[in-house]
């Protein structure tokens, strides 16, 4: 079959204008696929494929096209690395490098397609469209739909690709689309990927690093949530007729006479609501959260049981764009001179202890990396991003019992709150939300320590979010 393609290639050089398309391969093997397709309703029409390097990637490219032209978009998104070498007879391992790539290509061709909305399929009340990330939470997501009887289509959204991080350990990289992918197929279920890099890189990792030159603490994996991820995937959603999306996020959805509102997870450890304080409520009739009332140990089990290769992965532990570089040295390498700015460290009466490379380095409430000699410890009080400063001083400085609000946003009248959150994994502290103050503020029950600027203030009514807001300056 190899030899077939080879001097009968199909959809060569077809379709070189279609926007959608993708590529592999490159500089770094001396191959290239780019496969584009043609869709119209459920189906791939039409597609074609040009091939650079060796021979086996251009039969690859061939076999692709034979295997998607005229099937269903589904039938086409569940297409394998191994159905390509099974077309082309068997590769042997030097050769199967150009089924991954012809396979890769077909792949970001369908996505491209996918976030046009090119696919229309037929709504079905079974159809479950699930967050797949590679690791095993979403993999139960996407069993529990399975063992429900759902028909189930998975999606990854790849946001972020940089050589300096670590693929491996993010959860929206290049790497990370591959091994979801390969997950989604092992489990007979097929895979979109949407490439939402632009979208992500202006709507969450410019305004992070917008945020901390301005002297804040912004939290982007909120904003990832509020503003890219769940649009994303619900208008995906739609175009393949499922009628929910399922993530694999711990959290749960409550219903009360106005509406659906998001509840904290059952296991008060891995509760994710915070994460989810900025979805909107109108969104939440359609999403699912099945692992809400699971522990994580469950879960394991239950992926286990399954046989799901992933029941035992590390969770990921960084924000995935900065995944096994840190904090401080991407906002080094993005974000350009401002992050290199020297400046001072003050006492509160003003008088200057010590220097540093720039306030961005700092939060409100940080103790460590100060590197001052004090007979007590001293802690980060405030940071001015014009002159540089950064203010210090003893813990008990820190304490607040108010807390001005920016760019609220409330799902219930204000007096439906009485409990807030300052911080991912923090508890929730009894407080009330001010009549009439301008700007908005919240007075805390007890006081509170290292209230950091830009972080979100998730506003609680018992265990469900009925609000959300930005931290503005400390009121102390």
């Amino acid at each position: 079959m190899l030899a077939f393609h080879l001097s009968n290639p199909r959809g060569l050089g077809a379709l070189r204008d279609s926007p959608y398309a993708g590529a592999a391969g490159g500089a770094a093997c001396g191959d290239l696929v780019r496969v584009a397709v043609r869709v119209v309703g459920d189906t791939v029409v039409e597609a074609g494929f040009d091939a650079e390097g060796c021979g086996a990637a251009r039969a690859a490219g061939s076999a692709v096209v034979e295997l998607v032209e005229g099937a269903r978009v589904l039938v086409a998104a569940r297409v394998t690395i191994d159905d390509v070498a099974d077309a082309l007879g068997g590769l042997v391992p030097p050769k199967r490098h150009a089924a991954q790539l012809a396979a890769d290509a077909l792949h970001r061709a369908l996505g491209a397609a996918a976030r046009a909305g090119a696919p229309r399929l037929e709504p079905s009340p079974r159809r479950t469209l699930v967050a797949m990330s590679g690791g095993v939470d979403s993999a139960a997501a996407a069993q529990l739909a399975l063992d429900a009887g759902d028909e189930v289509v998975a999606v990854t959204l790849e946001l972020w690709a940089d050589p300096a991080t670590d693929g491996e350990g993010s959860c929206c990289s290049p790497q990370a689309v591959t091994g979801a992918r390969d997950l989604a197929h092992g489990m007979g279920i097929p895979h979109v990927t949407l490439d939402m890099r632009e979208r992500f890189r202006a709507q969450v990792v410019d305004p992070f690093l917008d945020g901390y030159a301005a002297g804040q603490t912004p939290n982007p994996c909120v904003g990832c949530n509020g503003l890219v991820r769940f649009d994303a995937m619900l208008e995906l959603a739609d175009a393949l007729g499922a009628a929910r999306l399922a993530t694999g996020h711990y959290a749960r959805i409550e219903r009360d006479r106005d509406g659906p509102l998001v509840r904290a997870a059952a296991d008060a450890r891995r509760d994710q609501s915070y994460m989810l304080a900025r979805l909107d409520p109108a969104l939440l009739d359609r999403l699912s959260f099945p692992l809400g009332g699971l522990t994580k140990d469950s879960v394991r089990a239950l992926a286990r049981r399954a046989g799901l290769p992933v029941a035992d992965k590390r969770d990921s532990q960084d924000l995935c764009f900065v995944a096994g570089l840190g904090g401080r040295a991407f906002l080094q390498r993005h974000g350009g001179p401002r992050m290199r700015r020297a400046g001072e460290i003050v006492d509160r009466d003003g008088r200057v202890l010590g220097s540093h490379d720039g306030q961005h380095n700092f939060t409100v409430g940080q103790r460590r990396g100060l590197r001052l000699s004090s007979p007590r410890p001293l802690y980060v009080l405030d940071k001015d991003a014009e002159t540089g400063r950064v203010t210090v001083g003893p813990r008990e400085a820190l304490l607040t019992s108010r807390v001005r609000l920016e760019r609220a946003r409330l799902h219930r009248g204000s007096e439906a709150v009485d409990a807030v959150r300052l911080r991912y994994r923090s508890a929730p502290i009894p407080c009330r939300l001010l009549e009439n103050s301008e700007p908005l503020e919240l007075e805390l029950e007890s006081p509170a320590t290292a209230v950091a600027p830009g972080q979100l203030a998730c506003l609680m009514r018992g265990d469900c979010v009925v609000g959300e807001a930005t931290i503005g300056e400390p009121m102390r």
